[in-house]
């Protein structure tokens, strides 16, 4: 199993940074990012490699087959496509055609089903390998309960909300930086004429607007408060308290009118497409919602006739919600594990070593426009916000120490307290079972 983290008093950055080093010592040497690669194996070697997903079209990816190809050009590499692919990558594996490198994800190491495809996962923190994982930030590495590294993040993602910088110049107004900045810029919004200057898709999704705009701050109150932990996994129903603030801040922005659960049903029909669309028109200030729908837009600029006629900068920012700022709750979407039965293992090792560099890892999150799993933003205009981002508010999820059952009972009290089917009062004394009424 991987460790869950618990921050109990979000330690201080500088001591942080030293964990860091010596964690990662032994992964690997140092690497300077800006050095070419420099090629390990014979560079005339020709060997197939096999890479098996879940996307149905992996662009940057091939990508970074052509960039291989530079130093190996006989190297043959390939992705394939899996149809159900949670359900036949452990098959896959056991097959005469075998992946030597395959998707994987968190959620796999709590699946008795998925132990085959992490048991064939080849330790990749193994210090000969020379891969380079001190380029990964703190909230996207994972490791063993014993400090082996078998799962490599390739793309993150995070939660926020995506600001029509034009409309912000036009009306004067800079992006907020606090709770209490934000609140007056949309008052600010509301009173130059746009009814519901915050959107979003009306849902219990975690790319629904309720999680963008407040999980973060619930995720910092149980890292404030680690002795929380226990119960809230527990479902124990005074555990619900810890909601408190987050459904507080949700229930003012609906009742001063920033969110209008009713308006973003009626005009916004799912979590990404629609949200973008909608986004797109051009009319909305702020648009909440997850990485995952900003990685959508790159492709839907061209098919949006509303911004085709008026074009706008858009960025992505942490939603401001904290006294003293917003929290960037990382989150990873896709890493890559190697399959340490392949037959050609030194090469896919040398094609994951070539990978795992802040460069290329930053091509591949341009290019898909999602968040890269390094520490350099600077590849994408549109995430530029969170270069520099304070480290004593950057947090993944798997630092609170919280299960699954504790993230959908918060979804849940959200979108009531939000739709007014709850109070907040109701909605703190009914945790535990929130999500199944």
């Amino acid at each position: 199993m991987f460790v869950k983290k618990v921050n109990a008093k979000r330690i201080m950055a500088s001591i942080l940074a030293m964990v860091m080093v010596i964690g990662t010592s032994a992964c690997g040497q140092k690497q300077d990012k800006n050095a070419e690669f420099k090629p390990a194996l014979p560079t005339e070697t020709t060997c197939k490699i096999k890479v098996a997903g879940s996307y149905s079209n992996f662009e940057s990816l091939e990508s970074e087959f052509e960039r291989f190809y530079e130093y190996y050009p006989n190297a043959s590499l390939n992705y394939v496509y899996l149809d159900d692919y949670d359900n036949t990558i452990a098959s896959a594996l056991m097959s005469d055609e075998a992946p030597d490198i395959y998707v994987t994800a968190s959620w796999m190491l709590d699946e008795e089903r998925m132990k085959p495809v992490l048991d064939n996962a080849e330790i990749l923190s193994d210090p000969e390998l020379n891969i380079d994982l001190e380029c990964i930030r703190k909230g996207a590495r994972w490791s063993l309960e014993n400090g082996d590294v078998i799962m490599l993040p390739i793309f993150t993602r995070s939660y926020g909300m995506l600001v029509n910088m034009d409309i912000f110049e036009k009306n004067s107004l800079k992006v907020p930086g606090n709770y209490k900045e934000l609140v007056d810029v949309c008052d600010k919004l509301k009173a130059a004429g746009y009814e519901t200057p915050v959107m979003g898709a009306n849902g219990t999704t975690v790319a629904g607007m309720y999680y963008a705009f407040s999980f973060p701050l619930f995720c910092d109150s149980v890292l404030k408060n680690p002795e929380s932990v226990a119960s809230l996994n527990s479902m124990e129903k005074s555990a619900g308290e810890m909601m408190r603030p987050a459904l507080e801040k949700i229930k003012t922005f609906v009742d001063e009118g920033y969110l209008n659960p009713g308006v973003c049903t009626d005009e916004i029909a799912d979590d990404y497409d629609a949200v973008i669309m909608r986004f797109f028109e051009g009319d909305v200030p702020i648009m909440l919602g997850s990485g995952d729908m900003v990685s959508g837009t790159q492709k839907r600029e061209s098919k949006s006739e509303a911004f085709l006629a008026n074009p706008f900068k858009y960025k992505f920012f942490v939603v401001p919600i904290g006294d003293d700022g917003g929290y960037f709750l990382d989150s990873v979407n896709l890493f890559f594990s190697v399959n340490k039965n392949s037959a050609n293992l030194d090469m896919t090792n040398e094609f994951i070593r070539f990978l795992m560099r802040e460069k290329e890892l930053g091509n591949m999150a341009a290019i898909k426009r999602l968040i890269t799993p390094t520490n350099d933003f600077s590849l994408d205009e549109v995430y530029s916000s969170l270069e520099g981002f304070p480290e004593d508010r950057a947090f993944s999820y798997q630092e609170t120490g919280l299960n699954d059952a504790v993230n959908k009972e918060f979804r849940a009290a959200a979108y009531k307290v939000a739709n007014g089917t709850m109070t907040v009062d109701e909605a703190v004394g009914a945790y535990g079972s929130l999500w199944d009424q």
